[in-house]
């Protein structure tokens, strides 16, 4: 039987002055709106304690549950590029970790909680709109099988909050093993404190690294740093792969577990473009879509700095060079598997790049090109994938050339249909489809929130609606900013 769950406040304890108590501020008339029932069971949380016809308690803010401590983090970060001083917590607050018997762990994250320290010149709010796009996309990114923060309630309420317009405010629950990023690191490194540098990364290798604890003070921050510098690369591989642009890759938003932290104006592409910007307020293109795996690099390079009054700097730049390394086996081996090659051969790198010639050269919907590409049978030249194209003899010469490729596997057509379809989603969340259920949330109705994300829970399988569609004309025009 479920029970009412207990939570400590390690981070406040163990790291004095790493953050501040804030209490939460409620909003007006909040009440919640929805909650992940997935998500809760597998924490054992009750039923009872999400309650939709009356106060909206902890999830609002308005509560807390035993052991909770409300703390804003103390962080700093570089944002697109320059060193941006102090950040922090300037709209959520840390309740809690909660411990499961399993011995997972989980820290509960309140944002949208009013006004911290760490503020700045904001109002410590979050809106329904920039909400229900965060809890979407952390329940669309895990069940795609990639590493993020989880969503497991939303709040709303008649708060007014000012953005370009005025808004109505809202709350999300977020968990997440660690919220820690690198731009904690970089906090105390600017600060010229190096041993809370040095504190932070045993707190952090402690709870999250602990089978490094028995090897040498040398080899242990080796390995540690090795293991975030490859858990970086595979996630942006991750990424690469699925067509996904984060949006604001600043410092302060990257997790040190290698986690997709802090979705503002984060993209699925639609129209394959390298170059694409998901952010309307990224002018310079700094954070587009192939510039990910480079950012990439340049965080952890900052990261590194950070870490160098007790890491040698031989020791961290060998450590970043095999950087490119684990992004590129990462990669390549996620793009075999959703071309349906099992093993390397010369001539693959040429296909995937002549494929995404033409995919660029005709706007090609980088999902539904993957996803039709994966009912391919060997035996036959027609492929549901050459309508997508207008350049029809530039794709038949293309596919005659990959036909035979595939017939150099050693898998019959069931079978590699079978595993191509289990990598290449049917289902992303486009911005266009969290925009119906951001337009319906804001008059008070979840309907279309749970089922696009009954949808998101299934992106392996195929559908007949519009949910696997190309967007339509509006959804082509959505303009997405940081304030979103």
């Amino acid at each position: 039987m479920a029970e009412q769950p207990v939570f400590t406040h390690a981070w406040h304890d163990l790291l004095p002055g790493f953050s501040q108590q804030v209490t939460p501020q409620p909003l007006l008339s909040a009440r919640l709106l929805w909650h992940n029932s997935e998500l809760a069971d597998q924490l054992g949380l009750a039923e009872n304690l999400f309650n939709y016809n009356g106060p909206a308690g902890v999830w609002g803010g308005e509560a807390l549950l035993p052991g909770m401590l409300p703390v804003a983090q103390a962080y700093s970060g570089h944002q697109f590029g320059v060193w941006a001083g102090q950040l922090g917590d300037g709209r959520g607050l840390l309740l809690g970790e909660q411990q499961l018997d399993d011995g997972q762990q989980f820290e509960w994250h309140l944002k949208g909680a009013g006004l911290t320290p760490y503020s700045r010149m904001g109002d410590g709010r979050a809106v329904i709109r920039s909400t229900v796009r965060e809890c979407l996309a952390s329940e669309a990114m895990h069940h795609l099988g990639i590493p993020t923060t989880r969503a497991l309630s939303m709040v709303i309420s008649e708060t007014p909050v000012y953005r370009e317009q005025t808004e109505k405010g809202a709350m999300m629950m977020r968990l997440a093993q660690s919220h820690v990023r690198f731009g904690h690191f970089e906090h105390f490194y600017y600060r010229r404190e190096p041993e809370n540098v040095r504190r932070l990364a045993e707190y952090v290798m402690t709870r999250h690294w602990p089978h490094l604890q028995d090897e040498s003070e040398q080899d242990k921050w080796r390995l540690w740093f090795e293991d975030v510098v490859a858990r970086t690369a595979r996630l942006i591989a991750q990424w690469q792969c699925t067509g996904f642009s984060h949006g604001v890759m600043n410092t302060d938003n990257m997790s040190i577990l290698g986690l997709t932290i802090d979705y503002g104006p984060w993209g699925f592409m639609d129209d394959y473009q390298p170059g694409f910007i998901c952010n309307h307020s990224d002018y310079q293109g700094r954070y587009s879509f192939e510039n990910q795996p480079g950012v990439g690099l340049w965080n952890l390079q900052r990261l590194a700095q950070a870490l160098s009054s007790f890491i040698s700097a031989e020791t961290l730049n060998t450590v970043l060079d095999t950087y490119g390394q684990h992004l590129q086996q990462a990669w390549a081996s996620q793009m075999r598997a959703k071309l349906g090659f099992t093993h390397v051969r010369p001539e693959d790198n040429a296909l995937l790049a002549e494929l995404f010639s033409l995919m660029t050269r005709e706007g090609s919907d980088y999902t539904r090109t993957f996803r039709l590409l994966s009912h391919t049978e060997t035996g036959t030249a027609l492929s549901p994938l050459r309508d997508e194209f207008i350049d029809r003899a530039a794709f038949d010469s293309w596919f005659a050339r990959y036909r035979q490729r595939l017939q150099m596997e050693p898998l019959d057509d069931a079978e590699r249909q079978k595993r191509m379809q289990s990598v290449n989603p049917a289902v992303v969340l486009r911005n266009w489809l969290a925009q119906r259920a951001i337009e319906t949330a804001e008059q008070g109705d979840a309907g279309e929130m749970h089922r696009l994300l009954a949808v998101l829970r299934d992106p392996f399988s195929d559908r007949a609606d519009d949910y696997v569609k190309r967007p339509p004309d509006w959804g082509r025009r959505l303009e997405v900013s940081c304030s979103s």
